[in-house]
């Protein structure tokens, strides 16, 4: 594990992008409670910009007042410049105005950088954020332009342009906000459930935003020669196409009498990938996910809680934590030496990280599910939901969000934040700088099975 010293300040790597994060979100609340930022020109009481700040900034996109509906032009800007923000990250952001400055690049904002895109090298890490912020304006750019073929249509060139940008830059930051709200408050795709036009391209940014920044340089560089990428990068492009396909195949079959009954084959396969897709972190939705079987609640639950993979716009335990425990259980059960794949052992400190994350993930989870569910009486499966939804960064409800108490907005508040920095980071903010023993203590097995 890369050592994480203080800076001048007292601070360490981790504490530095908790802190940056936390202080964009009192920003971007502070801009939201402003009467411009309201259609009605009235305050926004503090709460309700606090807890859309963090959703944009933590790209999640669960909200307690419709998008469309509620916040004026100004306000919506400003949650899409915290969703921009909070999808590349506080830290490659301020390395961008540095750049665009021609200001050096000292070695500890390289360090921050490092460590905010879970890169294993320091060595040409300038460069590589050059081509994040290139490759993001050039993907956004192109996912606005095919979107523009859906809303010009629909809404005039204008107001087409706005809402392919909104849209675009959301999905590739995995945010989950949208502007629908003038068809149904809250209503996301559902109303666009069976157009390509739409679907298509946004499933494309969601999976390219979610995929990392590490993976998509190593795949420019190397194309598609699959032997030539880094261990990663196999284990990252292989785990999402399995959770990909494998939850298509299964809402498919767990919906074809539900929510997807009425709609044609085409409608059918479209909403079953995009359910796969979006649950892993975006938050759109073009079904009623409040109308799915408990079955289809508990898939998504499990997807929203993989996420997406590291360094990347995704939030979630990350394809690569899941990958790696699986294999480390079925090699166990194999009786193999070692964690194998792709000619490759997987290393004792990898395996005790990704179990950590798992254990951390999880734990937040479910002490949050109780916590709310002990101050409100509302079912313990939308609870489950929404929580999991908010630890992964996710956005998806099945509409509690706005019944939910203060006391339970902020705990929904602090999953997200938590989500966002990594349960990693938010664990190591709290525990870093306290001594630790130096003599390892005896060892001793303990049965267990």
């Amino acid at each position: 594990m890369r050592k994480n010293r203080r800076n001048k300040n007292g601070l360490t790597k981790t504490q530095t992008i908790a802190l940056s994060f936390l202080l964009i979100i009192l920003v971007g609340a502070g801009l939201l409670m402003l009467p411009i930022a309201s259609r009605t020109g009235t305050p926004t009481d503090f709460l309700t910009a606090l807890f859309t700040a963090t959703s944009a900034s933590c790209v999640t996109g669960l909200v307690v007042v419709d998008t469309y509906t509620h916040w004026s032009t100004f306000g919506q800007m400003v949650i899409i410049t915290l969703i921009q923000i909070g999808g590349l990250g506080v830290i490659t952001m301020a390395v961008l105005f540095a750049i665009l400055f021609k200001k050096n690049i000292t070695l500890k904002s390289r360090n921050l950088l490092q460590e905010s895109i879970n890169s294993l090298q320091l060595g040409g890490i300038v460069r590589l954020i050059r081509k994040v912020i290139k490759g993001t304006l050039l993907i956004e750019g192109l996912g606005a332009v095919c979107l523009m073929f859906h809303f010009i249509p629909k809404l005039g060139v204008p107001k087409g342009i706005y809402y392919s940008v909104f849209h675009a830059i959301s999905a590739f930051c995995n945010a989950g906000f949208d502007l629908m709200g003038y068809r149904e408050q809250y209503s996301s795709f559902v109303y666009e459930v069976d157009s390509i036009m739409l679907n298509v391209p946004i499933m494309l940014l969601i999976i390219i935003g979610g995929i990392g920044f590490v993976v998509w340089d190593d795949i420019s560089a190397n194309k598609h020669h699959f032997r030539k990428y880094q261990f990663s990068t196999k284990l990252v492009i292989s785990t999402t196409a399995i959770l990909i396909f494998g939850g298509a195949v299964l809402f498919y079959v767990l919906e074809a009498d539900n929510v997807l009954a009425d709609l044609s084959v085409k409608g059918k396969i479209l909403a079953s990938f995009f359910g796969s897709v979006t649950a892993r972190t975006a938050g759109f939705n073009t079904v009623d996910t409040a109308a799915m079987k408990d079955s289809s609640i508990l898939l998504t639950e499990i997807l929203m809680f993989i996420g997406g993979s590291p360094g990347s716009t995704a939030g979630g335990i990350k394809t690569t934590t899941i990958a790696v425990i699986v294999i480390y259980v079925l090699s166990n059960l194999k009786q193999t030496k070692g964690a194998n794949v792709f000619g490759r052992c997987l290393s004792d400190e990898t395996i005790k990280k990704s179990i950590t994350v798992f254990m951390l993930n999880l734990s937040l989870a479910i002490i949050a599910a109780i916590a709310i569910c002990a101050l409100q009486k509302l079912p313990m499966r939308d609870v489950l939901f929404e929580v999991f939804s908010a630890n992964g960064t996710v956005g998806m409800t099945t509409g509690i969000t706005r019944d939910l108490s203060d006391i339970s907005r902020i705990i929904i508040i602090l999953l997200m934040y938590a989500g966002r920095i990594g349960s990693m980071t938010f664990a190591l903010v709290f525990a870093e700088g306290k001594m630790t023993p130096k003599v390892q203590l005896p060892k001793v097995d303990v049965s267990v099975g």
